[in-house]
């Protein structure tokens, strides 16, 4: 069997892969890339990412023109079920694959379908999905094998009324009520879609509070505005079992509680897709999740070996992940990497209403004692968000009460993922650059949603000049 060579192999074509084969390729090398699926993208594009954001966002186009007094009476009868919803995010994807395909194609990057294993540190034997099997070896390896939804054991995800999030996707029809275990970001997600579609939802966290990593200012309002849409939420409760019937689900909790719904969503964790790689006998060994340990420059505990994206877990966001492939490619061709590609990551979560935020909390700033300040605008008070009609949210500043520094940056309503990105540029500023005064200063366009920063800063600015 002969065996092709590369200056570098990338298994996994998802978000980071994509990032390290890109950067990799335009700094010379011979890339090529292995994806086990028939198709590039990895999970981000088609269970992940673009299907629950294709879906959120037509679900809330839905919500906007039902709440419409415009057309309402014109769409009262109308009924739109979750596979049509599906059908709708498939034709992004269908996009985005095409698009992505063309990066590889004007980069000249190798693609390989199949299931790469390790037979020595340089060299992998790829498997397509026809049985044949090829062999290509480089003096460098970038992981990007992701994660995919953890199962336990003693859950039967063979059941039909039983889904994770990448089975989801595969529900034919639109069920009257779901119980959703796990309140993490794919939950919350889920959560919201399945509401607005008029399901009856339960929603089990196995936590104190939703997303504990958030501000918690917007914790209780994401969870308020949950419980105001309908959503049930049941706090610090664990499953005891979960019993699949002809009828339904029921999903019995160790409080004691029993759940009765028409299918469960289960959304409590993923798992690292390293299994059956040959990386143990490397020293390379996943923790118990899946997932590898990684330096600051993403270098396994072979050095000429590095891994991005959900495989080495938290942030776990698809725009982290690309940035840390070319992390890992600039450090595995020059050796060095400015390590602001990773820093100031934005978490944008597609709930309704959306949160995106960046930067410290309040909670951290005050048990690091930091002297802060907090600027809010309320979305009720916008121009904009009056004509939209989006007036539920609020955009949050913190800053340093002395040099006036931006520390944080919270968003919660309409357009938060895109509003948080005008304080990162700010945050990203060195010095005296990154003051609050920019915003005080600077003429917005007006109405906008970006006027809240104004608005927040003049707040936050009159508390320390009082």
């Amino acid at each position: 069997m002969s065996t092709a060579r590369y200056d570098v192999i990338v298994i996994g074509s998802g978000p980071g892969g994509e990032g390290a084969a890109m950067k990799a390729a335009k700094d010379g090398k011979s890339v090529a890339v292995v994806e086990r699926y028939s198709s590039i993208g990895g999970g981000c594009t088609h269970w992940a990412t673009i299907p629950s954001k294709a879906l959120r966002h037509a679900v809330g186009s839905l919500m906007e023109v039902r709440k419409s007094p415009l057309f309402a009476q014109v769409i009262a009868d109308l009924d739109v079920s979750f596979p049509q919803l599906v059908a709708t995010a498939n034709s992004v994807i269908a996009k985005q694959v095409s698009l992505r395909r063309s990066f590889y194609d004007r980069n000249d990057v190798t693609l390989i379908q199949g299931k790469a294993r390790f037979t020595g540190s340089h060299t992998v034997e790829i498997e397509n999905s026809h049985g044949a099997i090829e062999r290509a070896e480089a003096p460098c390896f970038v992981l990007a094998v992701g994660s995919r939804p953890y199962r336990p054991a003693d859950v039967d995800f063979n059941h039909p009324r039983i889904f994770d999030s990448d089975t989801i996707l595969s529900l034919d029809h639109s069920p009257h009520s779901i119980t959703i275990y796990g309140a993490g970001v794919v939950g919350c997600e889920y959560a919201s879609i399945f509401r607005n579609l008029g399901c009856k939802v339960n929603l089990v966290n196995t936590r104190e509070k939703l997303l504990a990593f958030l501000d918690d200012e917007i914790i209780d309002a994401l969870a308020y505005h949950l419980r105001d849409e309908g959503v049930l939420i049941r706090n610090n409760e664990e499953a005891e079992k979960v019993e699949g019937q002809a009828d339904g689900v029921v999903l019995t909790l160790k409080s004691g509680k029993k759940l009765k719904s028409d299918v469960i969503l289960w959304a409590n964790g993923r798992t690292g897709n390293t299994d059956d790689m040959g990386l143990e006998p490397l020293g390379i060994n996943p923790d118990s999740r899946g997932n590898l340990q990684v330096d600051e420059h993403y270098r396994t505990t072979m050095p000429h070996i590095y891994a991005v994206g959900d495989v080495v877990g938290f942030p776990s966001l698809a725009s982290a992940a690309y940035d840390q492939g070319r992390f890992a490619a600039s450090h595995l061709v020059h050796g060095y990497c400015d390590e602001r590609l990773v820093q100031n990551v934005p978490v944008g979560i597609y709930t309704t209403p959306e949160i995106s935020s960046l930067g410290a909390t309040e909670r951290e700033l005050t048990e690091k004692r930091v002297p802060y300040e907090v600027g809010h605008a309320q979305f009720r008070s916008l121009a904009r968000a009056q004509i939209t009609g989006h007036m539920v949210g609020m955009l949050k500043l913190l800053f340093h009460r002395e040099t006036l520094e931006l520390l944080g940056i919270h968003c919660f309503g309409y357009q938060a993922s895109e509003i948080v990105h005008i304080g990162q540029a700010i945050m990203s500023q060195k010095g005296e650059a990154n003051s609050l005064l920019y915003f005080i200063n600077t003429t917005f366009n007006y109405p906008t949603m970006a006027e809240a920063y104004r608005v927040a800063a003049l707040n936050g600015y009159n508390r320390v000049s009082e």
